[in-house]
């Protein structure tokens, strides 16, 4: 019977601590806290290309990209939030998957999730928000999308009204 030599063992040890490590700060995981695992969508316009090759500036651009948040009474708001800090990966980024965010000065001030239409209060005292009609749109569904993924969201809606407008 062969055995391990302590030299792998101990290099396996520090590679998983490691990688703890990085999630907890990185993702900012509670130590010994429970998480859940949810999407965060954002975008890449490879896959979002019309007849022509043009980019199409639709949803068919977003990637669900999986991230670990805290379990808490609010995951819907701290998805956003982790969506709105804009954090991709090495691997993300070399895959072509992309993201506006985060936007100088935008910020989720509130939300408020009734008989399934979940309203958005932002603050963007900078109008980063706005751009062109293909920017705007893309910002729009990656919190959209990002937010449908929990069940109880049916439909997102934004205040004040003209946030990611053109």
């Amino acid at each position: 019977m062969k055995t391990i030599p302590l030299v792998v063992i101990a290099s396996a040890v520090i590679a998983i601590s490691l990688y703890v490590f990085y999630l907890r700060n990185e993702n900012k995981l509670p130590e010994g806290g429970q998480v859940r695992e949810i999407s965060l969508y954002y975008y890449n316009p490879a896959r979002d290309l019309d007849d022509m090759g043009n980019i199409a500036c639709g949803r068919e651009g977003l990637v669900a990209v999986p991230r670990e948040i805290p379990v808490t009474q609010t995951p819907i708001q701290d998805a956003i939030r982790l969506l709105l800090a804009g954090r991709t990966t090495d691997k993300e980024r070399e895959a072509g998957i992309t993201t506006e965010f985060p936007l100088a000065g935008v910020k989720m001030k509130g939300a408020n999730l009734k008989d399934g239409v979940l309203t958005l209060e932002f603050a963007d005292p900078q109008n980063k928000t706005s751009g062109g009609a293909c920017r705007a749109g893309i910002l729009w569904f990656q919190i959209e999308a990002t937010a449908k993924q929990f069940p109880e969201v049916k439909e997102v809606r934004f205040i004040p009204e003209t946030i990611f407008q053109p």
